[in-house]
C-alpha cells in the first residue's frame, strides 16, 4: 500500500509544481519538454527495456508518434486546466478519464461488462458533467476552465487506449514507454526551436527536470504496485485513484484555497461511488 501512497503524492506533486511554476511566470511547455529528458533516462534505467531487438519493421511507429506527440499536449492542457480550473477539478477530471477507457474497451476492443462496471461508468461520467457544469458562469476564463477539463478528461483516456492497442501488437510495456518519452521529447523540443526559438531559462529546465522524476516516479511506483499486488489490480486501481483525487482536493483547499461548490461536491461524491464500483467489478 505504500507504492500507491506514494505513486499518488507523486501524481499529485506534478500538479502542484505546475500550478506553482506557473504562477512564477515560468512556462510550462518548457517545462514539460524538459520533463521527458528525465523521464526517458529513468525509464530505460528502471525497466531495462530490451531495445536492443526492436524489430523496426513490426513496431508500429505511427503509434508510437502519435502518442509522442499525445503525451506532452495533453500534459499541457493539464497545466492550462490548472490554472483555469483549479487543481480539484483537474485531478478529478484526470482520474475519471478511465471512464471513457472503460467504455472504448466495451465498443472498441468488446470487451465483457457486468453491471457493477456499467454503474461505474454512468456514474463516472455523470460526475464529470457535475465538476464541468460547476464551472460554468460565463466568463472567458471560466469557459476556458470547462474546455481544457474535457481536454484532460478525454485526452488521458485517449492516451490509455491508443496504450492499451500499442501493447496488444506484442510490443512490451518497458519498450513502447520508452520509445513514447523520447519521440515526445524529440517533438516537444522541436516545437519549442520552431515556436519559441529558445529552449528555455535555466530555472525552467531545473524545474522541468525534476517535474521529469516526479512524473516518471508516480508512473514507476504504480507499476511497481500492480506487479506486487498482482493478484488483487482492483486494491491498486481504487488505492490509487481514490488517493489522488484525496490529496488533490486538500491540496486545492489547503494550498490554493479552492472552494467546493455544491455541484462539485456531488460530482466528487459520485466519482469516488464510481471508482469504487469499477474497482469492484475488476475483481469479480
Amino acid at each position: 500500500m505504500e507504492l500507491i501512497f506514494i505513486a499518488a503524492l507523486c501524481s499529485v506533486a506534478v500538479s502542484i509544481l505546475l500550478k506553482v511554476a506557473k504562477r512564477r511566470q515560468l512556462s510550462p511547455i518548457h517545462m514539460i519538454s524538459w520533463n521527458y529528458v528525465t523521464a526517458s533516462l529513468l525509464c530505460f534505467f528502471w525497466f531495462k527495456p530490451d531495445i536492443q531487438h526492436i524489430s523496426i519493421r513490426q513496431t508500429p511507429w505511427w503509434l508510437i508518434l502519435a502518442l509522442g506527440i499525445l503525451l506532452p499536449s495533453v500534459f499541457l492542457f493539464l497545466a492550462k486546466s490548472l490554472q483555469t480550473a483549479g487543481i480539484l477539478k483537474t485531478e478529478i477530471a484526470q482520474r475519471l478519464s478511465v471512464v471513457l477507457s472503460l467504455a472504448a474497451a466495451y465498443f472498441i476492443f468488446q470487451e465483457q461488462f457486468n453491471q457493477l462496471k456499467i454503474l461505474g461508468i454512468i456514474l463516472g461520467i455523470v460526475s464529470v458533467l457535475c465538476i464541468l457544469l460547476s464551472h460554468r458562469q460565463g466568463t472567458e476564463s471560466s469557459r476556458q476552465g470547462v474546455l481544457y477539463l474535457a481536454l484532460v478528461w478525454f485526452g488521458y483516456a485517449l492516451i490509455d487506449v491508443l496504450l492499451k492497442y500499442t501493447t496488444s501488437l506484442g510490443l512490451q510495456f518497458a519498450v513502447a514507454l520508452n520509445l513514447m518519452f523520447i519521440c515526445a521529447l524529440a517533438v516537444s523540443m522541436a516545437y519549442l526551436m520552431v515556436k519559441y526559438r529558445s529552449l528555455g531559462s535555466a530555472q525552467e529546465i531545473g524545474v522541468g527536470l525534476f517535474l521529469g522524476l516526479l512524473n516518471f516516479s508516480n508512473i514507476a511506483f504504480y507499476v511497481k504496485a500492480h506487479i506486487l499486488l498482482k493478484d488483487t489490480p482492483a486494491i491498486v486501481f481504487a488505492g490509487m485513484n481514490i488517493l489522488v483525487v484525496v490529496f488533490g482536493v486538500l491540496a486545492g483547499l489547503v494550498f490554493f484555497k479552492e472552494r467546493l461548490k455544491p455541484a462539485s461536491t456531488i460530482g466528487l461524491i459520485l466519482g469516488m461511488i464510481s471508482v469504487i464500483c469499477l474497482a469492484y467489478a475488476m475483481s469479480a
